[in-house]
């Protein structure tokens, strides 16, 4: 609590996040590992005037939940869950793991379960006010390969938490992606090119989202959902995709009108193809993001962070967001990370719009 930078990203997330209104209903959902940071958004949500709904949980909670839980726990959401998201005007949610592998073991199957079980309350939640962030932790610092206090400064730099008024630098940022947003208005198609990479995706019609800050935190991209039936071409994945304490490295996909026909990866393919096959959405796109956040620069296993690095894009399989005018639905939304800081390049309708990570043009 007497950390400045956590006081300053506490009110960037009840004060500009989810704009915090004298009375509402705020989940504010964190494990016990996140205490200092839980405590400064509880006491600034009780300085906006609004009702927080303090949901804290056990570090190890979700571990016993899949050992111990029994089969109506994984296929059935209860009447307090459909309520509480049903009564809540928005959410606040703070992850800090203390071990980012403490569901490897779990078998991918039931997590996927879980997840179509669930997805009825992430489809409510979506429509409200909501953000997430994390709260550093020697687990999260260990994945990063950093120490801790490094890791600190890290996150609290990407939040804009080290500036005394980091809302502001939000709002400028929300300003700058304006300007590219009104660059794609009228797009028709994003090709995607780099080392064994040669994508093109259909965007006509679609709409690109302003992403600084409301729902992540950190932030940083514009994003859209690409035509569902539109893929086509092949992408080498850069960075591995950490999903459940596993890691599934060196993916390969190929597409054709939409869909993935082809999909290998080095390391957990299994796991790759066993989500791929979690529903029929599962196997097209449902997100093209472009990172914009060049205060992020190295990638530290976590999405949160990861999507958001400046010069890189990522693409998501399943859910897409309806928002965008995308219309693929899965309880799957898996983002992949393509760095296009070395040798790669974005075009839009045959014209060059990025280079090597850098906007270019107007």
């Amino acid at each position: 609590m007497n950390d400045l930078r956590v006081r300053n990203l506490a009110r960037t997330l009840v004060r500009y996040s989810v704009s915090a209104r004298p009375k509402e209903l705020i989940a504010l959902d964190g494990s016990t590992l996140a205490e200092p940071l839980v405590l400064a958004v509880y006491e600034e949500l009780l300085r906006a005037g609004a009702y927080p709904v303090l949901r804290l949980a056990p570090a190890d909670a979700a571990e016993v939940f899949f050992r111990c839980g029994r089969p109506h726990h994984f296929d059935r959401l209860t009447p307090f869950q459909r309520a509480v998201a049903r009564m809540v005007h928005g959410a606040i949610g703070i992850a800090a793991a203390p071990n980012t592998r403490a569901l490897s073991a779990v078998d991918p199957r039931l997590q996927a379960r879980v997840a179509r079980t669930a997805q009825p309350l992430r489809e409510l939640m979506m429509r409200k006010k909501w953000c997430i962030t994390l709260f550093p932790t020697q687990a999260y610092a260990q994945e990063a390969e950093m120490s801790l206090r490094d890791f600190e400064a890290f996150v609290y730099g990407a939040t804009l938490s080290d500036h005394d008024r980091p809302e502001r630098l939000w709002a400028e940022q929300e300003r700058r992606q304006a300007r590219l947003i009104r660059r794609l208005a009228r797009a028709r198609t994003v090709r995607i090119v780099g080392p064994d990479t040669d994508l093109t995706l259909g965007v006509r019609g679609r709409r690109f989202i302003n992403s600084a800050g409301r729902h992540n935190m950190p932030c940083g991209e514009i994003f859209t959902g690409p035509a569902e039936d539109s893929a086509e071409g092949h992408i080498r994945y850069d960075f591995p995709v950490c999903d459940a304490g596993r890691e599934i490295d060196g993916i390969r996909l190929v597409f054709r009108r939409g869909r993935v026909v082809e999909a290998s990866a080095e390391k957990n393919e299994k796991y790759l193809l066993t989500m791929l096959d979690l529903d029929p959405g599962a196997r097209r796109l449902g997100e093209l993001g472009i990172g914009t956040n060049y205060r992020i620069r190295k990638f530290i296993k976590n999405i949160l962070f990861d999507e958001k690095i400046g010069g890189t894009v990522h693409l998501a399989l399943g859910r897409s967001y309806p928002e965008t005018g995308g219309v693929n639905r899965s309880a799957l939304h898996w983002d992949m990370i393509k760095d296009l800081r070395r040798g790669g390049a974005l075009y839009v309708d045959g014209e060059l719009f990025q280079k090597d990570g850098r906007f270019v043009g107007r």
